[in-house]
């Protein structure tokens, strides 16, 4: 191959910010073209990735490394595979989307763009960083644009909002970095040199009281992000007040730094602690899932049911990364990928009646299928995919997550089959209270439905619901090698044997084929 892809990916955004900054105030009009223009070739990039993807190959591919600090041990290293692979598509595929969706930002418009593609690259970079200091800066860089998209650009209360986000997370990498600067002083003792490197550090020798502390320090980083209980409450707020590209990226792919530093840095470096405090985390996941739930019930306000579903949903992904079975933590991958999708979806369509209205009160609506027919098919349509309908992406990830949790934890798997009956009475009955019967207000009567635009915003996501509910086939191909890989290393690490793997589902052939 004869250019750095990965690298294309993290700074072609980057360097887009830069433009979008650079463009002449007196043409304004030229802000949302380029910066979408520039959020697609990066889309483009992505979808190259994918398709020349290595099927079967579970490591790292496409690999970059330059030595930075070499007596440090720091290295601009990056690598993709299937576990990163998705998580960087759905990155690449909600942005342009994201833009698309903010062509009504007139306030600051320059600065909007720029902190958008910013935050693009940002989040790239974490999910291909194969350096943990590389890594870290990521980790920290994406804060700042996300602080000022909710902080300037969110709702009255944006200021509390995206302070409290900020604090939150930036206690996490406190936790964070303290664990990576060990990580090297371990290195350095085992190695004779200290390195960042994730494929290094995956030889140390780490004794299980250390594992035990790291794993800790890692995990309140990641549990902040996805967010697990208790440390959840910034995220209502953030969701509430931020723009709803914000919103969108914030559910759609920020959320998803927690479940893949869990899965990427937590399982694969500290095996032995992750066995025994997987059922910690499983139940954590599962008390999150009916939590989320219930709280979203009695939501008066559409955008935080929303909000408090991500809760819900992310703890599907927790439970199933912690069952360690295939079926388990490949239903986690794909369902970070479908949650991004469907709930990214639902934060677009509050933002568009949000834009009709100024309200996000579900009692200020009722009957708006009858003055939107169209707008009114698509919230359904989502709330569907998301309630987990068979046929729709939703179901596959959380089919398997149930799947290979049972095998683990029994009675956890259960418990978690009813957030499943609980999503679709809190998005169903959200339904009935904002699109049912006619519209009792004189603003709701007038509405106009969706326009062209946001008809085409809407497509791809609705197109992509389907495609993975329907097919997933291609998806596990590359998810599930990476997958098995994690596991074979924590059998080798410790003597722990998931009781299933993928390969172990037999398919029962039919009497004409006996």
């Amino acid at each position: 191959m004869g250019f750095n892809v990965l690298s294309l990916l993290i700074w072609l955004p980057v360097a887009g910010a830069a433009v979008v900054i650079g463009l002449p105030r007196r043409r304004p009009e030229l802000v949302v073209p380029v910066a979408f223009a520039l959020s697609v070739l990066t889309l483009g990039l992505a979808g190259f990735l994918v398709f020349d993807f290595e099927t079967a190959n579970g490591g790292f591919q496409f690999i970059e490394k330059t030595a930075i600090a070499p007596d440090l041990g720091i290295d601009y290293h990056l690598g993709v595979d299937g576990i990163s692979l998705f998580l960087v598509a759905l990155t690449a595929f909600l942005f342009p989307i994201s833009i698309l969706a903010s062509v009504n930002v007139a306030d600051r418009r320059k600065e909007f763009m720029a902190a958008v593609l910013l935050l693009e690259g940002a989040l790239i970079g974490v999910f291909l960083a194969l350096d943990l200091v590389l890594f870290f800066v990521f980790f920290e860089v994406l804060l700042v644009p996300m602080y000022f998209l909710i902080g300037l650009w969110g709702g009255e209360r944006r200021l509390e909002a995206a302070l409290k986000f900020f604090l939150y997370t930036a206690l996490g990498s406190a936790f964070l970095l303290v664990g990576i600067i060990f990580l090297s002083a371990q290195a350095n003792d085992q190695f004779g040199s200290p390195t960042f490197n994730y494929l290094e550090l995956l030889n140390l020798d780490i004794s299980r009281s250390a594992q035990y502390w790291l794993f800790g320090a890692f995990g309140v980083a990641f549990a902040i992000k996805v967010p697990l209980f208790p440390f959840h409450t910034w995220l209502p707020d953030a969701h509430t007040e931020a723009p709803t590209a914000g919103s969108v990226v914030l559910a759609g792919v920020l959320l998803k730094m927690g479940t893949y530093g869990f899965l990427r840095f937590n399982l694969n470096l500290f095996p032995e602690a992750t066995v025994q405090l997987a059922g910690f985390l499983a139940a954590l996941g599962v008390f999150g899932i009916i939590y989320g739930a219930a709280v979203a019930i009695v939501q008066p306000d559409l955008k935080r049911l929303v909000a408090y579903s991500s809760v819900s949903h992310l703890g599907f992904v927790v439970l199933g990364i912690f069952a360690l079975t295939s079926q388990g933590v490949s239903g986690g991958v794909i369902q970070m990928v479908n949650h991004g999708l469907t709930t990214g979806a639902l934060f677009l369509l509050v933002g568009m009646i949000y834009e009709r209205r100024h309200t996000r009160e579900i009692a200020a609506y009722g009957g708006l299928q009858k003055a939107m027919p169209w707008f009114a098919g698509f919230f359904l349509f989502t709330a569907f995919a998301s309630a987990g309908l068979p046929g729709l992406n939703g179901f596959v990830g959380e089919f398997l997550i149930l799947l290979g949790s049972y095998g683990r934890y029994p009675v956890l798997a259960i418990i978690a089959a009813f957030g499943v009956l609980l999503a679709a009475v809190y998005l169903l009955w959200a339904y009935e209270r904002v699109f049912t019967g006619e519209p009792d207000k004189e603003e709701n009567r007038v509405l106009s439905d969706l326009g062209l635009r946001e008809v085409g915003i809407l497509v791809p996501l609705v197109a992509l619901v389907v495609l993975l509910g329907v097919y997933p086939k291609p998806a596990l191909d590359r998810i599930e090698p990476a997958v098995e890989r994690v596991l074979d290393r924590i059998e080798d690490r410790t003597d722990f044997e998931p009781p299933l793997r993928i390969d172990d589902i037999a398919v029962v052939p039919a009497e004409d084929d006996q």
